[in-house]
C-alpha cells in the first residue's frame, strides 16, 4: 500500500518541468514548503490531462486534490461535506480499478499521476526480548536519480447536494497499488504503481480507454532505491528532511561478563 509519502517540488516548478498548466489552488500556491510526511486527506498536487474546449487537444494540468477518493455518489453529510464514514479510499488495487464500483468510472477517463519524491513503508520487526511485538521498522523508497516518481492514480469530482452550478467541486484522488517486486517485496507485499515518463500521456489520455498493460507493469521500478529511516516518521506531527535521512545505527547492548 501507500499510506505516507514525501514531496518537495513546488507545483509551479513542477508544471514548468513537465510542460503542464498550473491550476493548483491559491492556498496550495501559498504553501510552497516541502512536505516530508504527507498523510491521507492532505491536499496534494496531481497531474491530469483535460480539454479546455471539446474539440481542442487535451493538455497536462496540475490540480489540487484531496488524497482519498470521494466517488460522485457519496452522500452529503450534515456539515455539507462528503459523508466519509467508510474507509478512506487512499489506495486502489490495480487488479480491481476497472471493476470496483468506487473506481471503475474514474478508470475510464479520470486517470491522474501523483508526483512524489518517495514513499514510506513499514516492515514488521518480529518480537522483542520481552516476547512482545517489536515496533515496525520504517523504510523510505525513493528515486535514486533525485527525480520525482509519478504514481498512477484515479481522480473524481464530488458536489454536495443542492450545490449551485457555479460552486467548484471537491477534487479527490487515490493512488493505485500493485504487487511489490524486487527488494521492495522484502518490505511490504504492496507498492504504488509508478508510470514511466514515456507512458505518461498514454495513461492520462481522457479520450482513450485505460491501458491495462500499464496496470500490469512496474513502471520505474528500476529507479527506486530503499533505505531504512528513523521512526520519527511514525508521528504525523514530525515533518522535516530528517525523516528521509538514513536511520542511525542502534547502539550496541553492553554485555555483562
Amino acid at each position: 500500500m501507500c499510506g505516507r509519502f514525501a514531496v518537495t517540488t513546488d507545483p509551479a516548478l513542477l508544471a514548468e518541468k513537465i510542460k503542464a498548466i498550473d491550476e493548483t489552488t491559491a492556498a496550495q500556491k501559498d504553501a510552497k514548503g516541502s512536505n516530508y510526511n504527507v498523510a491521507p486527506t492532505t491536499t496534494i498536487s496531481a497531474v491530469v490531462k483535460r480539454h479546455t474546449d471539446p474539440d481542442d487537444e487535451a493538455t497536462r494540468r496540475i490540480r489540487s486534490m484531496r488524497w482519498g477518493l470521494v466517488p460522485p455518489w457519496v452522500k452529503t453529510a450534515e456539515n455539507g461535506g462528503p459523508d466519509t464514514k467508510g474507509p478512506l479510499l487512499i489506495n486502489a488495487r490495480a487488479d480491481k480499478v476497472t471493476t470496483s464500483p468506487a473506481f471503475r468510472n474514474s478508470a475510464k477517463n479520470k486517470r491522474c499521476l501523483v508526483p512524489m519524491d518517495g514513499w514510506y513503508e513499514w516492515r514488521p520487526s518480529g518480537e522483542s526480548a520481552s516476547g512482545k511485538k517489536a515496533p515496525k521498522t520504517p523504510f523510505y523508497m525513493y528515486g535514486a536519480d533525485g527525480e520525482p516518481l509519478f504514481m498512477a492514480g484515479l481522480w473524481s469530482t464530488w458536489r454536495p447536494k443542492q450545490a449551485a452550478k457555479d460552486d467548484p467541486p471537491l477534487l479527490s484522488c487515490t493512488i493505485i497499488t500493485t504487487d511489490a517486486a524486487g527488494p521492495l517485496a522484502d518490505i511490504h507485499d504492496r507498492m504504488p504503481l509508478s508510470i514511466s515518463k514515456s507512458d505518461w500521456d498514454r495513461w492520462l489520455d481522457p479520450d482513450s480507454p485505460i491501458d491495462e498493460g500499464l496496470l500490469r507493469g512496474h513502471g520505474d521500478l528500476d529507479r527506486v532505491e530503499v533505505r531504512e529511516v528513523s521512526r520519527l516518521v511514525n508521528n504525523i506531527r514530525n515533518n522535516g528532511p530528517e525523516l528521509i535521512e538514513p536511520a542511525e545505527p542502534e547502539p550496541e547492548q553492553a554485555t555483562l561478563l
